[in-house]
């Protein structure tokens, strides 16, 4: 698509599903990026990545209340569509799908999405219904847009590694691929929430790539006892007395299974609070004579 294309907004699902199966007539091929809004360089990532492997690009903003548990943010979670169109245009995204509520969620609706056995490890053991809300409403979504690539952020790891079962658990005809963390300068891994931080906050927050950067240095080095690399990450948190650590696990990367001992692909995720602000980052790699 040319810059000087104009990105169609559209808030009706049926006309975003005309839309997209008139491009697929003339044999356009579609990736789809979803997200909250609020964007930041790992949302813009996401959005050139999809350039590169599809002629059209389609972007949802959708803040999902179904995510979101009864004490959690979703009044305060930022909001900025305005801003987001600007910047998917800059992106030459050809479709932006705003759906409103009750689009998504009509009056009576009551089917359920879950993907047992993963939704409730890790981040799922406080935000027990967080990964089936995720669920609905990215199959909703991919019923809607009917891509052939899905694009999603490693920040979310968790996540990816869900959504990446559901569609092959499903026989979804599209193909998921995962862009890197992007990070700022310092470390932080950028997300939507870091708006929230105060000067002090900020300043504390690096702290969590500092710790996952030792962990997986150490595993470099040769350890490979789960218990004493979490032991690491836990050390280094604890130097920034702002922070509180919620947790950190050492998982298959691909099972979300925990490990005593670091062997194949493993994931490292951690999330902390700074003040009322929730973060979460994760560091992945290959032990066992491949490529860290």
């Amino acid at each position: 698509m040319s810059s000087t294309a104009r990105m169609r907004v559209i808030r009706d699902p049926r006309a975003v599903r005309r839309q997209i199966r008139r491009w697929r007539t003339r044999g356009e091929t579609v990736a789809f990026v979803p997200t909250m809004g609020a964007f930041h360089r790992g949302h813009l990532s996401l959005m050139q990545r999809a350039r590169r492997v599809a002629d059209r690009v389609v972007v949802s903003i959708f803040v999902n209340p179904a995510q979101f548990g009864p004490r959690e943010d979703f009044a305060a979670y930022p909001r900025n569509p305005r801003r987001d169109l600007s910047l998917a245009r800059r992106e030459e995204v050809d479709l932006c799908f705003l759906p409103d509520t009750a689009a998504l969620y009509p009056e009576g609706m009551t089917t359920e999405v879950r993907v047992a056995g993963l939704e409730h490890r890790l981040e799922g053991r406080t935000r027990p219904t967080h990964f089936a809300g995720v669920a609905l409403v990215i199959t909703k979504l991919l019923h809607i847009t009917e891509p052939d690539v899905l694009l999603l952020g490693q920040k979310d790891a968790q996540q990816a590694v869900i959504l990446e079962t559901l569609v092959r658990d499903l026989d979804l005809p599209v193909r998921v691929i995962r862009g890197p963390v992007v990070r700022e300068p310092d470390g932080l891994a950028m997300s939507s929430r870091n708006i929230h931080l105060d000067v002090r906050q900020r300043q504390a927050a690096p702290v969590l790539w500092r710790a996952l950067s030792a962990a997986r240095a150490a595993a470099r080095n040769g350890e490979r006892s789960a218990a004493r690399i979490k032991a690491i990450v836990r050390r280094e948190i604890r130097k920034e007395r702002q922070l509180r650590l919620e947790y950190v696990a050492l998982v298959d990367a691909r099972t979300l299974e925990d490990l005593k001992t670091l062997r194949g692909r493993v994931l490292i995720p951690l999330a902390a609070r700074l003040g009322r602000t929730r973060l979460i980052d994760n560091v992945e790699f290959q032990v066992d004579g491949g490529r860290s």
